[in-house]
């Protein structure tokens, strides 16, 4: 007669083999989570970490983990879920067997920001989320925001879909140089912790960081996704006021150009067209380079109903002038009418990533499958190496109390 040990080892196998065997919403990965880049003051507290979610999927198959930055008031859930309640991009790129990170930036979110040591934030209300991302047709700050038609719900606050999106916005750090500062350190310290190149996903204000850490580790960021990056070159546009900023083109802070820089105004910036609220800058010729960035697969996407429609031409053509290689893409021109600027969660969300962003990756050669990271085929499930070595040591208890 079976010990109550052994049934309740025979009790486990079974529990085991029936969660195995059932399917869960989205896909199944492994999650971990830690904090990378911190430093500590004067006073003892330690700022500038920035928090990062690691997320598995059971089969690795692919050699490039993806790391995702969000943009101003963002945080890395932005590619957990939509706020309607479909699972984000991040779930889509670990069905396709990719390792994902997602950042909270520096002194946002569940990044802590040190009220002794981190310069004032500044949060978006609802009239500049209606206004810019979820409802534009109702302000008409510009000529396209009439075409937006993606946004799930009437992205109005009291929406309820409207209103789950917008509680998840937090206050951003005020400067745009601190955060630069602050998102180089720190990015540059998880690049070092994956230690391995990695595609580089940004999203409007985090535009300028794909630059500045491929800059930083050319080694460690293998292709660059710009979804809608922060521009024009040198100064703001659409919406006023007009300031002048990114004083080396696309960042705050200094680049590598060849030849180089002794002073940003080495740069000679030449108004090369207008139209109204936006300016086209370019260097004089003959445009120094950006060395850094001249080898590295380069993705903008644009969509048609956002005002980046109005100047990511101005970033794009900035960068090739500076010998950089870029493929713009226009979501419109493909087929994919009336997204706005938060295009991976609106109601198309699924086909941009699939036949947009991952396509272009895949076309790359940066997507090819590999081998699955060691897992083994047990029956009709897929079962991690713990799983398999704790069922033979079943069986080898089982066969010992049996003799």
């Amino acid at each position: 007669m079976l010990s109550s040990t052994v049934f309740i080892y025979l009790q486990l196998i079974v529990t085991l083999s029936l969660t195995l065997g059932r399917k869960a919403p989205g896909t199944l990965h492994s999650r971990n989570s830690f904090y990378v880049g911190g430093e500590y003051s004067n006073t003892e507290i330690a700022f500038g970490q920035i928090y990062v979610e690691h997320l598995v999927p059971a089969d690795v198959t692919r050699p490039l983990p993806l790391m995702f930055i969000c943009g101003r008031g963002q945080t890395g859930i932005n590619l957990l879920n939509t706020p309607d309640g479909r699972a984000g991009w991040a779930d889509y790129f670990l069905s396709q067997g990719y390792e994902v990170y997602l950042i909270d930036q520096p002194s946002r979110g569940r990044s802590p920001w040190q009220k002794s040591v981190d310069g004032p934030q500044t949060t978006l209300n609802t009239t500049y989320i209606e206004s810019h991302f979820t409802a534009t047709a109702r302000y008409h700050l510009y000529p396209q925001a009439d075409l937006h038609t993606q946004w799930p719900g009437s992205g109005v606050a009291g929406d309820p879909i409207f209103d789950a999106y917008y509680f998840s916005t937090v206050p951003s750090l005020s400067s745009d140089l601190e955060t630069s500062q602050k998102m180089r350190h720190a990015g540059v310290a998880l690049l070092e912790r994956i230690g391995q190149p990695v595609i580089l996903m940004t999203h409007s204000q985090s535009g300028a960081f794909g630059w500045l850490l491929r800059d930083a580790r050319p080694s460690f960021v293998r292709a660059i996704i710009a979804l809608e990056p922060v521009g024009p070159p040198f100064i703001n546009a659409v919406f006023p006021p007009f300031a002048s900023l990114r004083p080396y083109g696309l960042t705050e802070l200094p680049i590598q150009f060849s030849p180089p820089l002794m002073s940003p105004k080495d740069l000679s910036p030449q108004l090369v067209n207008s139209i109204p609220n936006v300016a086209c800058y370019e260097q004089i010729s003959p445009a120094r380079q950006l060395v850094n960035l001249a080898d590295v697969p380069i993705l903008v996407v644009t969509a048609e109903a956002s005002y980046h429609v109005l100047y990511d031409n101005c970033t794009v053509n900035f960068l090739k002038q500076a010998g950089v290689k870029v493929d713009h893409v226009e979501l419109g021109n493909l087929g994919f009418h009336g997204n706005g600027h938060m295009m991976f969660l609106e109601k198309n969300s699924d086909e941009i990533v699939d036949q947009v962003v991952h396509g272009w990756i895949l076309e790359k050669g940066l997507g090819r499958k590999i081998q699955s990271l060691p897992y083994f085929r047990y029956g009709f499930t897929i079962m991690p190496t713990r799983l398999v070595m704790l069922l033979k040591a079943t069986a080898s208890f089982l066969s010992h109390q049996a003799s």
